[in-house]
């Protein structure tokens, strides 16, 4: 009876950790760059006879015919490569530096569980509904390259883990090789130093425009503000324009006060912030600009 409660015990210890490993490791891969999909690459691996991941058996997969992934931090520090097999098989691969350092060319020895791996180098291998509660291992890296954001250029990398302490070993390989990084998105807002001030609804109308170096929606939000016989006049502002390469595009927006006193012919100070999101990165960038307008009254 009390071998029996230990196996059940032991058997939903694993399963928790392989829950743990996979949503933590997930959670934390998402900080990095964006998983792109390999252009060029082989993954393959072997377990010895009591391998509890491989089940001593033989992998391979290539990015000709299998779904490869790969995704970095953006400091560098660590590479997760996921695999979606033809035949259905799913396998995860994390390779980290100790704390604070950059993955580099080298030996990695001492490595434990990533992502709960402290001050050590980290290493996971799990899938097809299996994972290490603990390992250990060592992973050599003999080639790497990375782009901005944690892009992943190049790996060439071997690796060795361990389940629970326990001799058998599983081994396995990584070689990737993609085209090289895109370029980063690049923004640029500017403000006319001409706006209007509607007699009509108080609002003042402001414009310029942004510029960008690969398409982009760009969204450029700002803030006006002027003061008048000692009254401060405020008013926020928003629009989107969509920005093509070469050619600068026109962005105008209304500003409405916040209070009951509306904005007036004469100088306003127009704060403008342009952002958008970099497809290939999934990272916001920003550019802001602020200027002296002046506003001329119109009646409508």
């Amino acid at each position: 009876m009390q071998h029996a409660m230990r196996r059940t015990l032991a058997r939903t210890a694993a399963g928790l950790g392989l829950v743990l490993a996979l949503t933590t490791g997930g959670l934390l891969a998402a900080t990095g760059a964006h998983a792109q999909a390999v252009t060029e690459g082989t993954v393959s691996f072997s377990g010895d006879a009591g391998d509890y991941i491989s089940g001593g058996k033989t992998y391979a997969y290539s990015a000709a015919t299998d779904g490869i992934q790969v995704s970095g931090s953006a400091a560098n520090s660590m590479i997760d490569v996921n695999i979606n097999g033809a035949n259905g098989d799913w396998w995860s691969i994390s390779l980290a530096a100790p704390d604070g350092q950059r993955l580099h060319t080298g030996t990695y020895e001492g490595a434990t569980r990533y992502p709960f791996n402290d001050g050590s180098p980290g290493l996971s291998h799990s899938g097809n509904g299996r994972g290490c509660n603990t390992l250990t291992g060592a992973f050599t890296i003999s080639n790497i390259s990375w782009g901005p954001n944690g892009y992943v250029e190049a790996l060439d990398a071997v690796y060795e883990q361990h389940c629970e302490g326990g001799t058998p070993a599983l081994r396995g390989q990584v070689h990737i090789k993609n085209a090289a990084a895109p370029a980063e998105l690049s923004l640029g807002v500017g403000v006319s130093v001409e706006g209007k001030a509607s007699a009509l609804n108080g609002k003042a109308t402001v414009h310029g425009k942004v510029t960008c170096n690969k398409p982009a929606r760009v969204d450029v939000t700002g803030l006006v503000t002027q003061v008048k016989r000692n009254i401060l006049i405020r008013g926020s502002y928003s629009t989107t324009v969509a920005c093509v390469p070469g050619t600068p595009a026109a962005w105008s927006a209304e500003a409405d006060p916040t209070g009951t006193t509306p904005f007036q012919a004469g100088d306003v100070e127009v704060k403008a912030t342009a952002s958008a999101v970099d497809s290939d990165y999934r990272v916001t960038v920003t550019a802001s600009d602020i200027k002296a307008v002046h506003l001329t009254r119109v009646k409508r």
